[in-house]
């Protein structure tokens, strides 16, 4: 058997966010099969920080923080008639460093992690691509291209239409492209415009179980001391449908909460939050944390954990997490979305802002459905979404499963 190269468009170390915790996953039970080689980029000093955990699972790596700017980057995809969201990770010295690899060493497989990065594996190279696009990025850009404001507007539709192409592009390329939930691959084979020759795949997130585990986390002082039911909210703060998601919460569901239970207080907790949520800390009880260590303590003292999307692409990592620490979570359809629980069981559905505010009364209310809730939640993710059931398939689809293919 050959090596494994495996290019990420970020480091996958902290897994400390959704993309990133995938990645990571994805990468040690590689390094399980076969030696793997890891091109990637880092974003911020915790990225950098963390390329000492990186070379202890690598057969070797290239790390590169990517400064470009954004405006950059547009430019450079308008010259080129390519998605921003490709020459934003265009970079020569990762380009050079393949090269070099492929050379080198004896690649048989190139694993892509998110489809920013197909674009470094060579038109000639003749072992197997495996693509794992997680969600279909070209829909999110064509949704934010309806429902944003002008000029953004019009260059998500760009973005959208483009990028649409480059998931074409891979899915023919790869002997199997990988989506995030059998809704998503629907959702992505839908929009090929041809179907023959490319082979659709389904690995679903999994859950630290053991990591996300009430019984191991003290809970979050602040919240455990303060009156009132406590509504925690996390995610990336500057991605913008988490912003979306939050800003819904504090307009529209929060104050009816309040009417109610006056202490009511939601937390924002989540890295780099924007300006204009960053200005209404502290008024009409929100908190907005920004970064925090760990967001396991929030989780654990939350008497509500929402997830109120409006567009959420694949598995939401923020439920799993949520309901591994056997919290009551209320969530759009949108965020439920590939998560095979129960309604009214494992976690509360709403799609109105009405019936938000409801079920979360009801919540708060019951504290013993809450609880119930809560326990049923941990129970599913324990049965149903461990990492090692997500990746069984793995072995097979990087070509060292029992019958695997010789794709030389």
């Amino acid at each position: 058997m050959g090596e494994i190269l495996f290019l990420a468009h970020r480091i996958p170390f902290p897994p400390d966010r959704g993309d990133k915790i995938r990645s990571h996953h994805l990468l040690k039970a590689l390094a399980e099969l076969a030696p793997v080689h890891v091109g990637t980029f880092g974003e911020t000093d915790a990225d950098m920080a963390a390329e000492a955990e990186l070379e202890s699972i690598a057969a070797s790596h290239r790390l590169i923080r990517r400064t470009k700017p954004l405006a950059l980057a547009g430019l450079e995809a308008l010259a080129s008639n390519k998605p921003v969201s490709l020459t934003a990770f265009d970079s020569a010295a990762l380009r050079a460093w393949v090269s070099q690899v492929l050379s080198e060493r004896p690649i048989d497989t190139i694993f892509v992690f998110s489809g920013q990065m197909g674009q470094y594996v060579p038109d000639d190279f003749a072992g197997r691509v495996i693509v794992d696009l997680c969600d279909v990025d070209s829909a999110k850009f064509d949704a934010y291209g309806v429902d944003g404001t002008w000029p953004r507007r019009v260059i998500d539709r760009r973005e959208g239409r483009v990028l649409a192409c480059e998931e074409e592009r891979l899915a023919h390329r790869a002997d199997a492209t990988i989506l995030i939930s059998s809704n998503e691959a629907s959702l992505f084979s839908s929009r090929l415009a041809k179907r023959d020759g490319t082979d659709i795949r389904v690995i679903r997130n999994g859950i630290d179980a053991d990591l996300f585990d009430p019984a191991n986390v003290t809970p979050q002082r602040d919240l455990v001391q303060a009156r009132g039911p406590q509504i925690v909210f996390t995610g990336q703060m500057d991605y913008l449908p988490n912003i979306v998601a939050v800003e819904r919460v504090m307009d529209a569901i929060l104050p009816r909460l309040r009417a109610q239970h006056p202490k009511a207080t939601f937390h924002v907790v989540g890295r780099a939050p924007v300006q204009r949520l960053l200005d209404r800390a502290g008024k009409d009880n929100v908190r907005v944390w920004g970064e925090v260590p760990d967001v396991k303590p929030f989780l654990a003292a939350a008497d509500i954990v929402i997830a109120p999307l409006a567009i959420a692409r694949g598995i939401q990592n923020k439920v799993l997490e949520a309901m591994a620490m056997a919290r009551p979570v209320l969530l759009s359809p949108e965020a439920a979305t590939g998560i095979d629980a129960v309604d009214g069981k494992h976690f509360a559905i709403a799609e109105s802002d009405e019936a938000m505010v409801q079920q979360a009364l009801r919540l708060i209310d019951d504290t013993g459905e809450a609880i119930a809730m809560g326990h049923a939640a941990r129970a599913y993710v324990l049965a149903e979404q461990s990492w090692p059931a997500m990746l069984a398939d793995l072995a097979g689809l990087v070509g060292r499963g029992k019958g695997a293919r010789n794709a030389a």
